[in-house]
């Protein structure tokens, strides 16, 4: 049982309240600062300091224990986060354990989370597109989930805005499914790649080849300056967090830049467990929080409150927040609230390898991939499976001390092994899922976790939909592999289950209509105007394009839309 701490009302009360720190939620608060708000942001796990607490990020392979690998006994003990291509000995601090945030599966399901000041921004993969028009009207148009209440064009400025801030490098490629943004220069392809792409392009009309867009400061700008973030290094070892600031994540960008303004309180080692609604003023009037560390329970008041706890969490946070009003959930009157959650679809990987190019290389550790925007279903229903998939693809040479054949001794061997190898390609699929009723998340009745929180039930699954589009990517993609002239193609079914793509959406989802939505246009509660939810859980279908762009973007526009109802009395 929590202890309650009691102190004075006033002193807990601030103009706005943030859940949670990753992504969305240091979006939220650098907004709500920047425009004058006393706001608190509640996350559940350790503080995180830029730099600081990067304990990792400039040490040698050597100066690990075990030089990066995982002890047996504790992969043994993580069955989850250790599938996670993340976790290391050099990551995990910045991974929740799976003893201590136990959850119940009803079908199998890895839940990735990383509970620390940021959040999961300092493992993100950073890969970053807009949403084309026809993502957003992709629902309506194909008759599921429900019509999104808004379109390209309500969104389009705001992309802009969180672009310019968070530095997107990528170049301006004139495509319909992939619209251009605000973008420092691009990342390079290899020559591979190169061969690769003129080859698709020109035995697929259809289809468009162009170099991955991702949050890397490839030619910082003065508003990245003024952040004290630098130029990307190459180094991939983005994961252990960047000393150089030259990613994107909370904890180099938003939240520093928040905390300038004076307006911006973090409470560290704050478990929410549930959103206080009043209903004599009809709206919530404060959060109740469990301290992760001490277990006492302390009450903190606002006139609007985000929920940005990343998608699972934040429906967590919603089914625990009962009351006479909402006896199933704030908000859920039409008990829909933790159905219809939907992820990325990443079954399909295809391998191969490149003859000739022998005289080429590159430079460095590039952060992004070649990428392909959706080319299925673009225009109409073609196929006998909904919607489509983003193809992405890398070519790499051997790295240097790679098995030669012949003799394993010797002046001929200590030339090859000096030599960088043959050339490999590897491409992947991203693809969209359909939201279903089915696929849901809800609270245990029985058992709870060391916070006193009944644990979340994950009933999650794939559908003959999802295998339908891997199968084509298989398809496809050996075609196009085969059309480049490579060599030894091999189809992979990775047979992960869901939730490893850690692009879990739904739950919460935005909508025309308070019958078959929670959220409206501006990400605003239907049924309980001050609450806002702008991270995973308020997206109506998944796009088949990196989501975390759309979260920034519908989150500046939310504070923005909040704000200005503030300053109206209408919250």
């Amino acid at each position: 049982m929590a202890n309650l701490n009691i102190e004075g009302k006033q002193q807990h009360t601030y103009d706005a309240i943030v859940i949670g720190s990753g992504i969305s939620g240091g979006w939220a608060a650098k907004e709500f600062c920047e425009k004058g708000l006393k706001t608190l942001v509640l996350e559940r796990g350790r503080n995180v300091e830029h730099i600081k607490d990067y304990p990792t990020a400039l040490k040698n392979p050597w100066e690990f224990p075990n030089r990066g690998r995982m002890p047996l006994k504790l992969k043994a003990e993580n069955p989850i986060i250790s599938r996670c291509y993340a976790f290391g000995e050099d990551t995990k601090d910045f991974f929740v354990d799976d003893k201590t945030h136990p959850y119940i599966q009803d079908k199998p399901f890895d839940w990735i989370r990383g509970y620390q000041v940021g959040g999961k921004s300092l493992l993100w993969a950073r890969q970053t597109q807009r949403w084309s028009e026809f993502d957003f009207l992709g629902p309506l148009r194909d008759g599921f989930a429900v019509d999104w209440p808004i379109r390209y064009a309500d969104i389009a400025p705001w992309y802009s805005y969180v672009e310019k801030f968070a530095g997107i490098s990528g170049n301006k490629d004139g495509l319909k499914t992939l619209p251009d943004g605000e973008f420092l220069p691009p990342w390079e392809m290899n020559a591979v790649e190169k061969s690769i792409q003129k080859s698709i392009m020109s035995n697929f009309r259809d289809r468009h080849v162009v170099i991955g867009r991702c949050a890397h400061l490839t030619e910082p700008k003065d508003i990245h300056l003024q952040q004290n973030r630098g130029q990307c290094q190459a180094r991939s070892l983005c994961r252990r967090g960047c000393p150089f600031g030259a990613y994107f994540s909370s904890n180099s960008s938003t939240l520093p830049w928040a905390a300038k303004t004076g307006n911006l309180t973090i409470r560290p080692d704050a478990v929410v467990h549930s959103i206080i609604y009043d209903n004599n003023k009809n709206k919530a009037v404060g959060v109740r929080v469990i301290d992760r560390l001490t277990k006492e329970a302390t009450e903190y008041f606002a006139r609007v409150i985000f929920v940005n706890a990343s998608a699972l969490n934040t429906n967590q946070i919603l089914l625990n927040s009962t009351s006479s009003r909402f006896p199933v959930g704030l908000g859920n009157d039409n008990g829909l609230l933790g159905k219809y959650i939907a992820f990325h679809n990443y079954m399909g990987t295809v391998s191969a390898k490149m003859e000739g190019f022998q005289d080429t290389y590159y430079y460095g550790r590039r952060p992004t991939a070649v990428m392909m925007p959706n080319f299925k279903n673009v225009y109409k229903q073609e196929t006998d499976f909904l919607r489509g998939y983003m193809v992405f693809y890398s070519a790499n040479r051997a790295s240097w001390g790679h098995a030669v054949e012949g003799d394993q001794i010797g002046l001929n061997y200590k030339d090859e092994v000096a030599e960088p190898g043959d050339w490999s390609i590897f491409m992947m699929m991203q693809g969209e899922t359909i939201p279903k009723e089915q696929n849901k998340v809800s609270l245990s009745k029985e058992e709870k976790d060391s916070w006193g929180i009944p644990l979340l039930k994950i009933d999650v699954d794939y559908d003959d939909n999802d295998r339908k589009i891997r199968d084509d990517f298989f398809k496809e993609a050996a075609d196009m592999l085969d059309k480049s002239g490579c060599k030894n193609i091999k189809s992979r079914d990775r047979k992960q289950s869901p939730g490893l793509d850690i692009h879990e959406m739904g739950g919460v989802r935005m909508g025309k209509d308070p019958k078959t939505s929670l959220l409206n246009g501006f990400n605003q509660m239907h049924a309980c105007k001050n609450v806002f939810v702008t991270d995973g859980a308020s997206m109506t279908s998944t796009g088949t394009q990196n989501p975390s762009l759309t979260y920034m973007a519908l989150t500046a526009r939310a504070v923005d839309y909040a704000v200005k109802e503030m300053k109206k009395n209408n919250l």
